[in-house]
């Protein structure tokens, strides 16, 4: 998908439509200590029992596979006020494409 480098939006800050420039955020590695990562260890048999649990018996998170993986990813894509040099983001938390341009 093609974008422009600049687009007007509203700027709730500034209560009126301002340039905005388009950034793609890149992703950051996830955290094995999130609420969600441990409960998927958890289920998957991982920090269950008795004994020694410790942060070395067990195996590293990147090690297990993750089946259902969809095709495509979400694009994490930020709007930059020109004017005040706030971000905001999308409402629905990206847009999901094979690959994205910004031109």
């Amino acid at each position: 998908m093609k974008l422009p480098k600049f687009v007007m939006r509203y700027n709730p800050i500034l209560r009126k439509h301002t340039k905005h420039k388009i950034i793609q955020v890149k992703k950051r590695k996830s955290s094995s200590l999130t609420r969600g990562s441990k409960v998927r260890a958890r289920k998957r048999g991982v920090a269950r029992g008795v004994g020694s649990l410790g942060r070395y018996s067990k195996k590293a998170l990147s090690k297990w596979k993750r089946t259902g993986v969809k095709s495509t990813k979400k694009f994490d894509i930020r709007f930059e006020c020109q004017e005040s040099k706030k971000q905001f983001t999308r409402a629905n938390g990206g847009l999901r494409h094979k690959r994205l341009q910004i031109q």
